[in-house]
């Protein structure tokens, strides 16, 4: 049974959308007056994101007016559709009710009476749905939607997060702008300090709802991408609309590299450490600093567009887009990067999107960048190679890359550096066999630069500039992160300085 609070919440949002459905328009279920012109962009936008759902079975929640129900059903096998607001739903029902393979239900995504077998449903879809339930409700639905899907289907939503993006004005708006990684983790600690680092948030929401079925085997959600709708980038300078889309997988199977950087290299309060270290934004040797001077070499000009693989919490993408007037794509495997990343966006209007995704398996069409960027990022990546290859077919004719990355001295390193490199996961190479692999996959004019000398530098400046403030830094995090950065920088520093770890820069253009 429903508590108190929890008929109180659906009867302000039925209200709310009793209020503003009166006039069944695409402008009136966006909530802006921009609507039709959006709606060109964003919906085609939306459904290139989903998986194949050709025969399959599609349930979309909240499915308002129709705007996706009849797209949706002209591929899929049967989509139910279903919204809260009767006047809405038979609104839709009259635009696609020709379909024979839609079906159209009035009912609130809360009900447990909701007509749904366990185990039915290869897509679930909903377009602004979640940010109308309470938090509560988010989790309850959630539980349920995992029992609902198939084994490798999916669940798909978008929300708007942090603020409105609509311009309409509203007597009372009872929505809930949450932060994104409200969708991804579960609050679980909450730390203070005079920097304001909010919140250290650890467990995730949705990532952490298990299910099991009669044999005892245990299913969750494996998250496939998190990104930015690009419309809303485009049109309003705008990171808050945000979509996500999960798989259902046997718990075991998901376990990877993306778990160790959440889990083990990049938590969220490592994160705010190496942050504090690099400077407001970074997470990359020299902060703005290499950043200024990197960016300066790659002769930016208004509008070109500029792929950033392995772009942390954004403090890059943010200078090249705020500069230099570009279009920046950041993509991190980091699900708590591009979190963060996502909540620095705000208020800046740029146009910069994020999207949590792997380089290795992500596909872009052919020319599409004029600039790849990537700053220590590829040393996670074992094939180089094939990556390279990509990078030249994703950028234009007269592209450019540019890459900082950690290497290895030539020859035969020493034992230490060896279990390091396995400790880490890391695939090195010497600075002269980087620079080959770029000329293999079709580089020219490649420039491969030892700047080690700097990194030393750099590295030094930073690892003075903590323990000048080490009792901020304590005050700020613990005595155990103060160790962990120092002793870390002073074992970089060693590497670095008899030349076991290198730091290579490089640049290369497409013909």
């Amino acid at each position: 049974m429903r508590s108190v609070a929890g008929e109180m919440e659906r009867e302000v949002q039925k209200s709310y959308w009793m209020e503003h459905s009166k006039d069944l328009s695409v402008e009136a279920m966006m909530l802006d007056s921009h609507a039709s012109e959006l709606d060109q962009e964003e919906r085609p936008e939306i459904l290139s994101l989903l998986p194949s759902y050709k025969g399959k079975s599609v349930l979309e929640l909240g499915a308002g007016i129709g705007r996706f129900t009849g797209e949706l059903a002209k591929e899929a096998g049967h989509v139910l559709a279903l919204d809260f607001i009767e006047s809405v739903i038979k609104k839709n029902e009259t635009l696609n009710g020709h379909y024979k393979n839609a079906s159209f239900l009035c009912a609130d995504v809360t009900s447990p009476k909701l007509p749904v077998k366990v185990d039915s449903i290869d897509l679930i879809f909903s377009n602004w749905l979640l940010m109308y339930l309470s938090d509560k409700e988010v989790e309850e639905l959630l539980e349920r939607m995992v029992k609902w899907v198939k084994v490798g289907g999916y669940v798909f939503f978008r929300e708007s997060c942090f603020h409105q993006s609509g311009d309409p004005k509203r007597k009372f708006n009872p929505t809930h702008y949450r932060e994104p990684r409200f969708y991804t983790k579960k609050l679980l600690e909450q730390t203070s300090s005079k920097t304001s680092l909010k919140f250290f948030i650890l467990m995730q929401t949705f990532k952490e709802c298990h299910t099991y079925d009669d044999q005892g085997n245990s299913f969750e959600l494996s998250l496939i991408t998190c990104k930015c709708i690009s419309a809303y980038v485009k049109n309003k300078k705008n990171q808050n609309q945000v979509c996500w889309m999960w798989q259902k997988v046997k718990s075991v199977d998901d376990r990877g590299f993306q778990r160790f950087l959440d889990n083990v290299q990049y938590k969220s309060s490592g994160i705010l450490r190496y942050e504090r270290v690099f400077g407001d934004g970074f997470v990359s040797t020299g902060g703005i600093e290499t950043t200024k001077e990197f960016v300066a070499k790659l002769e930016l000009k208004p509008r070109q567009k500029v792929l950033d693989v392995g772009c942390g919490i954004g403090g890059g993408d943010f200078y090249m887009a705020e500069n230099f007037e570009v279009d920046v794509v950041g993509i991190d495997l980091s699900i708590n990067m591009i979190s963060l990343a996502l909540e620095r966006a705000i208020g800046r209007k740029c146009s910069v999107e994020f999207e949590v995704t792997d380089c290795t398996k992500k596909s872009y069409p052919d020319n599409t960048f004029d600039v790849i960027y990537s700053r220590d990022t590829i040393l996670h990546i074992q094939d180089k190679s094939s990556l390279f290859k990509n990078f030249f077919k994703w950028l234009k004719p007269g592209g450019k890359v540019f890459i900082s990355d950690y290497c290895k001295k030539s020859g035969t390193p020493s034992e230490d550096f060896v279990a390091y490199i396995k400790q880490r996961g890391y695939d090195l190479h010497d600075i002269e066999a980087y620079g080959k692999m770029l000329e293999d996959a079709g580089f020219h004019e490649v420039i491969a630069e030892d700047r080690t000398k700097q990194f030393v530098e750099v590295l030094q400046r930073e690892l003075d500039a903590v323990e000048k403030e080490k009792e901020a830094f304590i005050q700020d995090f613990s005595q155990e992160d103060y160790d962990e950065i120092v002793n870390g920088w002073k074992a970089k520093l060693k590497r670095s300085s008899v030349g076991e770890q290198r730091w290579g820069l490089f640049i290369a253009k497409k013909k």
